[in-house]
């Protein structure tokens, strides 16, 4: 059916991008470029360095291509290659500067219309606040579906020290996302506002 003849398509196609095929290769890259790149920019916090990250990573996935020998999904293959070339590239700059993202202050939209794109990108520089290494375990684990001890063996630490990770990088998201949940807060000097029925 329409599954069986998009694998023969795409497996067709990765035997020619074996090969060096540009035209395969080529679309190899728009096919899984969004979601490859999206995840090094969210392992990243940082977009100009994910754009730099990326051009490594789609490098690295051409060249260990004849090596793929298609036991994983090319998706599942090339995601792993990515997650990994995207951590290597992050440790060596550990002390980078992280810009601080300021989140949007005036929005003036009506709360049930808050719109979809604002709340993406609002989420997407709270994730960017995070340490490198929080933001790894944040990622891994509730974006790409990572079990604690596979993120252990990745990032080269305990299972016990992902799930700490992961409880630091939750509450301060939880704190960094609060105007989303709660809504503007009325300018007053009360700290606490009464919750709506």
């Amino acid at each position: 059916g329409e599954a069986q003849s998009h694998t023969m398509v795409d497996q067709l196609v990765l035997q020619r991008a074996r090969h060096g095929d540009e035209t395969a290769l080529r679309s190899l890259w728009v096919q899984h470029g969004p979601h490859i790149d999206a995840v090094i920019r969210r392992l990243c916090g940082d977009s100009d360095l994910a754009a730099d990250i990326a051009q490594e990573v789609w490098m690295q996935i051409f060249r260990a291509l004849p090596g793929y020998r298609g036991d994983a999904q090319f998706s599942t293959w090339a995601h792993r290659i990515a997650v990994n070339r995207t951590l290597n590239a992050l440790r060596k700059i550990r002390h980078v500067h992280r810009g601080e993202v300021d989140m949007p202050q005036d929005i003036a939209a009506p709360e049930e219309d808050v719109d979809r794109t604002f709340v993406a990108e609002s989420i997407e520089a709270a994730v960017s606040r995070l340490s490198p290494g929080a933001r790894a375990v944040f990622v891994l684990h509730d974006v790409e579906g990572y079990t604690h001890e596979e993120i252990a063996k990745e990032l080269g630490i305990t299972s016990g020290g992902s799930k700490s990770q992961l409880f630091k990088a939750r509450a301060k998201l939880r704190r960094l996302l609060a105007h989303l949940v709660d809504g503007p807060k009325p300018a007053t000097g009360h700290a606490h506002v009464a919750p709506r029925s």
